[in-house]
C-alpha cells in the first residue's frame, strides 16, 4: 500500500481516497496498484456493498497520471517503465468499468486524464461547482487514453472530438449537461452524501444523490454545440482546421488558435481513436487499442517535447515533430495503431 491512497470501510461502503495533494492527486504506479488491490479485495467481500472514490484534500480530484515519470521513462529506459504504468493503469480502468458493485466517483475538483479514467467507469459520477473536467493530452503529445476513446466517442454529436482535440475544460454544469456526470451536488452536501451512501440501502444511492442535487447553472459548452457539430464534423484534422479558418467568428478564431498549439500527431491519433472506438462493443478491446497507441506515442518525439514545454521548462512553446497536420502521414498513424506482438498485447486482469 501507499500513503498516497487512503483505503477504509465505513458502514457498507469501501472508500478509496486519493491523497497526493501536492500533485493534484496525479496517479503513480503504487497508487494504481493500491486502488486495484482494494477493489479486488472488496469484490468478493459481502460486507462491502458499494465503493466510493474521492480525494482527501486540495482542489484536485485527480489531475491525471505522473507525466514527469512517463517522460523520464521515454528518455531513459526506452519507455519500459512507462509501458508498465499504462498497462496496469488500464487494467484498473477496466476493473472499474466491469465492477459488479456500484461505484460512486465524486469529481469535486480538477478531473483530467487519469482522473477521467477512474471516474467515468463509475455508475454514479458526481460533479460539483468545483469540477474542472478535461482531456488535455493534445497539449503534451500524448493522446486521450484511459478509456477516453470509448467515453468521448459516445457523447452527443461531435462534442467528444472537440474535447479530445482542444483539451477544453468543462465545468460541473457542462459535465452534467453532456452526461459526463449524472448528478450535480454542491460540495457543501458531499459529506452528507457519503455518510448516507455508507449507511442506507445500496439501492438508494441514486435517490440519495438525487435528493441532494441542485439544478446546475447554464453551461457555456451547450450554447456552442451547433458550432462544434458543424466545424468538428470530419474525422480528418485538415478538414476541421479548414472549416474553422473559413469562419471569422470570435469562437472559431479562438478554437483555431487553440488547435494551432496542439500536437498534430496527437490530433490525428485522437480522431482515429474515437472513430475506431465507436465500432467496438467491448471496453477491453478499446483498452487493448489504447495500449497499442500508448506504447508507441510514449517514445515518439512529441511526448517528451510536450512535457518539457509544459512542466519541465514551462515555456509552453513545444516544437512538434511533425510540425503540421499534413506532415502526419496515414502510414505514421497506421503504425501507431498496429497490433503488438501477441505476448505484448494488453489484457484485462
Amino acid at each position: 500500500m501507499t500513503d498516497d491512497i487512503l483505503v477504509r470501510v465505513e458502514g457498507h461502503a469501501g472508500f478509496i481516497s486519493l491523497n497526493r495533494p501536492s500533485a493534484l492527486h496525479a496517479l503513480t504506479l503504487p497508487m494504481v496498484h493500491a486502488m486495484t488491490e482494494a477493489l479486488l479485495a472488496w469484490r468478493n467481500d459481502d460486507a462491502v456493498k458499494c465503493v466510493v472514490i474521492d480525494h482527501a484534500d486540495g482542489r484536485g480530484f485527480c489531475a491525471g497520471g505522473d507525466i514527469a515519470f512517463l517522460r523520464d521513462s521515454a528518455i531513459n529506459d526506452g519507455g519500459e517503465s512507462g509501458r508498465k504504468f499504462f498497462h496496469d493503469e488500464y487494467q484498473l480502468n477496466h476493473l472499474l468499468f466491469t465492477y459488479s458493485k456500484p461505484v460512486v466517483a465524486f469529481m469535486d475538483g480538477i478531473t483530467m486524464g487519469g482522473g477521467v479514467g477512474i471516474s467515468q467507469p463509475a455508475r454514479f459520477r458526481v460533479a460539483t461547482e468545483n469540477t474542472k473536467f478535461a482531456m488535455p493530452e493534445t497539449g503534451i503529445g500524448l493522446f486521450p487514453d484511459v478509456g477516453g476513446g470509448w467515453y468521448l466517442s459516445r457523447l452527443e454529436g461531435r462534442v467528444g472530438q472537440f474535447l479530445a482535440l482542444t483539451g477544453a475544460r468543462i465545468a460541473g454544469p457542462g459535465c452534467r449537461a453532456l452526461g459526463l456526470a449524472n448528478h450535480y451536488v454542491p460540495s457543501s452536501a458531499l459529506a452528507e452524501a457519503k455518510a448516507r451512501i455508507a449507511s442506507e440501502d445500496v439501492e438508494r444511492i441514486d435517490g440519495i444523490l438525487g435528493t441532494l442535487s441542485e439544478t446546475p447553472p447554464a453551461s457555456k459548452i451547450v450554447e456552442t454545440l451547433f458550432q462544434i457539430n458543424r466545424h468538428f464534423a470530419s474525422n480528418a484534422f485538415e478538414d476541421i482546421l479548414a472549416s474553422l479558418e473559413g469562419d471569422e467568428s470570435a469562437w472559431a478564431m479562438k478554437e483555431l488558435a487553440a488547435l494551432r498549439t496542439k500536437s498534430p500527431q496527437t490530433c490525428k491519433v485522437a480522431l482515429r481513436q474515437l472513430s475506431e472506438s465507436l465500432k467496438l462493443n467491448d471496453f477491453a478491446d478499446n483498452m487493448a487499442m489504447e495500449y497499442r497507441i500508448a506504447s508507441r506515442v510514449l517514445v515518439r518525439p512529441d511526448f517528451a517535447e510536450g512535457v518539457r514545454a509544459v512542466i519541465v521548462d514551462k515555456d509552453n512553446s513545444p516544437k512538434w515533430d511533425p510540425a503540421t497536420a499534413e506532415g502526419v502521414t496515414d502510414a505514421l498513424v497506421d503504425a501507431i495503431f498496429a497490433a503488438l506482438p501477441t505476448q505484448e498485447e494488453w489484457k484485462p486482469l
